[in-house]
């Protein structure tokens, strides 16, 4: 089974920044995209930032300017550079693979890290 082990969360003063990053196990095949998802407290958990095989990108409109999506596609792993965080990052960060099942008809399978604490402090 693979896992996705996440590093780099903590706490910082907004304006700060912060790397996340997340590396598995073990190989993946067949990724469609590899990514970050967070979840503030009450709130339901919203794609930050994700990223295709090709380097293709994609952020949430809340993100755009601040983060940068990152990856090495021969390691598996993800990362997310944080810049001038805000309070309002405040989070549980979750690394995500996106992968497709190779059968038919063909049907997607996620991987999910453990998470990792992103607090801001004003």
């Amino acid at each position: 089974q693979v896992q996705l082990v996440e590093f780099g969360g903590g706490l910082v003063q907004a304006g700060g920044s912060l790397r996340l990053s997340c590396a598995a196990s073990r190989s993946i095949s067949n990724i469609k995209t590899m990514g970050w998802y967070r979840q503030a407290p009450g709130k339901q958990r919203e794609l930050v930032a994700s990223i295709t095989p090709r380097g293709s990108t994609n952020y949430a409109d809340s993100v755009k300017g601040r983060f940068t999506i990152s990856s090495d596609n021969a390691k598996n792993t993800v990362y997310l550079q944080m810049d001038s965080l805000k309070p309002e990052d405040t989070a549980l960060y979750y690394c995500n693979v996106a992968t497709v099942v190779r059968q038919f008809p063909p049907r997607d399978y996620d991987y999910w890290g453990q998470g990792t604490q992103v607090t801001v402090s004003s």
